[in-house]
């Protein structure tokens, strides 16, 4: 690629980033996972628009550090090859100085060999900054090539605690419009989610196109084009099955219907790229056979918003399926950096399953149940037998409930139960 095309690039990126002010963004939990004088990489993973980007200029600024930024997403890049990175590294040092220490490469994933370059900027001592949307790409990759020198952070879409700061909600107050304006918060944060820039969009037709067009281009960029898929359209079917099922065990049987395909290791590779993807998430039975962990799965979307702004989406109200995958999003956020694993558990087919097991070199730590309301004496008794009878089968105490209801622990046979209110437990830190 000409290198004056590159340089002109790079000097119209240089002036957006010079836009950025440490004090516009929201404060996010992951800012603490940086190392920044190490001589590993600092990646930067996650599903698109979930605030990548954002999180390393702001992190950056706030330690009132001089970097160059190199945006690979960028139209006028496409085509970039291996060669042309040691180009990129030239025009970087006349934009920002041969003494430049901290370089942040932006969806670097689409040039091919980028690992290489980045390698050898690790070598010469330079402080790199990296994002993508393919968890395959960085977590599998950079463990072959860099042989553990980065420092991978995962990043998800706002949290309900997160969304709140960013709509000025106060979080403290216990006044009625206070708490009145927390629950009309949480209604629209299980009915669209935390993607950023999404609540900044206030016509309900301009807020599907973009859900689509992120939809389509998770697809066709992170998938199509890393996997060279002939059948987009039955990735895509499968896609928005997936969605429109979410917290549901995956039925490969029915993809592969939906989908048209004939083959059921298909339909398990396109749910698996659609996995690396950060799309979805995939969560195993809890069991010690894992042959029963690998042929069971559930599929959670990686946003509630996804759901219900897509054209032809019709769902019905699934609100308690919604908090279930806010709260399993939740948990992967908490346990971001930390060495807990998430399940479900389904003791039998006659038996209630446990919404989430959450456990540390096979010892259950915590089992969740999350329902809409337990108002209904039924089903109260349907989620509290449960949880219950996991507690004496997994030898675990610590029993949580989440509903829309009121927070009060609750006693049953001397076992006690931890009751949250949805929007008290999701703004526990």
């Amino acid at each position: 690629m000409n290198e004056k095309v590159i340089l002109q690039v790079l000097a119209e990126q240089q002036e957006y980033a010079k836009q950025h002010t440490k004090n516009k963004w929201i404060s996010r939990k992951e800012e603490e996972f940086f190392e920044f004088e190490s001589n590993m990489a600092q990646v930067v993973i996650g599903v698109r628009r979930s605030g990548k980007s954002t999180l390393c200029h702001k992190v950056l600024l706030q330690q009132n550090i001089r970097y160059a930024y190199v945006d690979f997403d960028d139209d006028r890049l496409l085509g970039l090859q291996s060669s042309d990175l040691n180009t990129v590294l030239n025009c970087v040092y006349q934009l920002y100085g041969t003494d430049i220490q901290y370089i942040f490469l932006d969806e670097v994933q689409d040039v091919e060999g980028w690992h290489l370059f980045v390698n050898r900027l690790l070598r010469q001592g330079l402080y790199v900054f990296l994002t993508g949307s393919n968890a395959k790409l960085l977590s599998s990759e950079l463990a072959t090539h860099l042989t553990g020198r980065y420092n991978e952070i995962r990043l998800f879409p706002f949290s309900y605690l997160e969304f709140c700061k960013s709509e000025n909600i106060s979080l403290d107050s216990i006044t009625t419009q206070a708490e009145a304006a927390r629950q009309i918060a949480l209604n629209q944060y299980l009915n669209d989610g935390g993607m950023p820039e999404l609540h900044n969009i206030k016509r309900p037709q301009n807020r599907r196109t973009y859900i689509e067009g992120l939809i389509e281009t998770i697809v066709a960029k992170d998938i199509v084009g890393r996997f060279k898929i002939h059948n987009i359209e039955s990735l895509r079917r499968i896609a928005h099955h997936l969605i429109n099922n979410s917290c549901q065990i995956i039925n490969y049987d029915s993809l592969c219907e939906v989908a048209n395909l004939n083959a059921n290791k298909t339909a398990q590779k396109y749910v698996s790229y659609l996995s690396q993807a950060f799309l979805i998430h995939k969560l195993q039975q809890f069991s010690f056979k894992s042959r029963q962990r690998i042929t069971n799965e559930k599929a959670y979307v990686i946003d509630t918003g996804f759901i219900a702004n897509r054209n032809n989406a019709l769902l019905g109200e699934n609100i308690g399926w919604r908090l279930e995958n806010i709260v399993l999003i939740e948990l992967l956020r908490r346990y971001n950096s930390a060495a807990e694993d998430i399940y479900y558990y389904k003791p039998s087919a006659r038996q209630k399953e446990i919404d989430f097991v959450v456990c540390r070199q096979g010892i259950v730590l915590e089992l969740i149940q999350v329902a809409y309301s337990v108002t209904d004496h039924k089903a109260f008794k349907r989620e509290t037998e449960a949880l219950l009878l996991a507690a004496k089968k997994l030898n675990c105490n610590n029993l949580t409930l989440i509903t829309t209801d009121k927070t009060e622990d609750i006693k049953i046979n001397n076992q006690i139960i931890h009751h949250y209110s949805a929007i008290d437990w999701l703004l526990k830190e």
